[in-house]
């Protein structure tokens, strides 16, 4: 063997050394690509996506779809070919995986947080849909938390909207702290919930705080809920995270509460997070959700006025709608009922 033919070999088992590294070897990146619609005015199976009772409905027609992004999950690597492929691909994205997925948590942990950030987007959204049709919603503190070391585990629930404590009706968060931190170490609180819509009556002994020298505590964290009297209920079929479809689901459930098709016959579809006042957040993903409602055949998206500016560049026959409020997708969707109410609207 020749000194020229040594070195090409050695040369082309470091090239197949080195590519097998590169096909293998994992990088630190994720990709988005388009993922599934889900027409929430639809079925799930035979029942509805989402189910109303204690109040009158009327009909529906047309399309809703919530739109998802479908990415490498949190307990899988990506290799470079992947990543560069996904960079180049129409509709698709790669991103630096610390972006989206915080250093340090395991999969179960992310899968645990993007749905309970759903049920929160779900409860937003029912205060937000019920609020815009001017039905009556109340605000009272919630157990948003209980500690598991803590002497209300196991008798306190996070969603217990508090009525009272040791008797004495409570409307605020701070009050609930209020009332706690009266008694002294070792006493009983007796708070009057409201559980699964049934009232209950639950007594918790105090404990020292170990973070405030002198005060008690019961470990749990108060925050704002709502009470009203509809029974509200949601079956994706499927698990899906996160808070990006509360817009959506909101415009749902006000679209089956108000009299009058909201749609029409069209095939709308959109995302952006909501909060129970009605507001309307960005969300990630933006360009991937809108190529997959364009798969599903739909005409217009519901875009957040905050991701506006991600669309630079973006190729698409969707009238993409600028949403801010709850109240703004409602109008817009009803001013395409109406001559040249397309051109009235707010657009990206």
């Amino acid at each position: 063997m020749t000194r020229q033919t040594w070195v090409a070999f050695v040369s082309a088992l470091m090239f197949v050394g080195l590519a097998s590294l590169m096909v293998a070897l994992p990088v630190p990146f994720v990709t988005w690509s388009p993922g599934q619609t889900h027409d929430t005015l639809g079925l799930t199976g035979s029942q509805p996506m989402i189910r109303i009772k204690g109040i009158r409905t009327f009909p529906t027609s047309g399309q809703l779809d919530l739109t998802t992004v479908s990415g490498t999950s949190a307990d899988s690597r990506l290799t470079l070919p992947q990543a560069i492929l996904a960079y180049w691909l129409p509709h698709r994205d790669t991103l630096p995986r610390d972006s989206v997925y915080a250093p340090g948590k395991s999969a179960e942990q992310v899968e645990s947080e993007e749905a309970e950030m759903m049920e929160t987007a779900q409860s937003d959204a029912v205060v937000a849909a019920l609020r815009a049709a001017h039905q009556p919603v109340t605000e009272m503190p919630v157990v948003s938390s209980v500690t598991v070391a803590g002497p209300a585990h196991g008798r306190l629930k996070p969603g217990d909207l508090i009525v009272a404590v040791d008797g004495t009706p409570v409307t605020k968060p701070d009050q609930v702290g209020q009332r706690v931190r009266s008694h002294k170490t070792a006493e009983q609180v007796r708070f009057l919930v409201e559980r699964n819509r049934q009232r209950i009556t639950v007594s918790v002994p105090t404990v020292a705080s170990n973070s405030r020298p002198g005060q008690v505590m019961v470990g749990i964290t108060v925050g704002m809920g709502y009470s009203y009297a509809p029974d509200i209920s949601f079956d994706l079929g499927q698990r899906i995270g996160g808070p990006s479809a509360g817009l959506i689901f909101s415009l749902a459930i006000y679209d089956k509460i108000t009299p009058g098709a909201l749609l029409g016959d069209r095939h709308v579809a959109g995302t952006g997070s909501i909060t129970p006042e009605g507001k309307v957040g960005p969300i990630g993903g933006i360009q991937e959700k809108i190529g997959g409602a364009e798969q599903a055949g739909a005409t217009v998206f519901l875009v957040p006025a905050d991701n506006c500016k991600d669309l630079a560049g973006l190729d698409t026959d969707l009238t993409l709608v600028k949403v801010a409020t709850l109240d703004q997708g409602i109008t817009a969707l009803t001013e395409l009922d109406t001559p040249n109410g397309a051109d009235r609207i707010p657009h990206c």
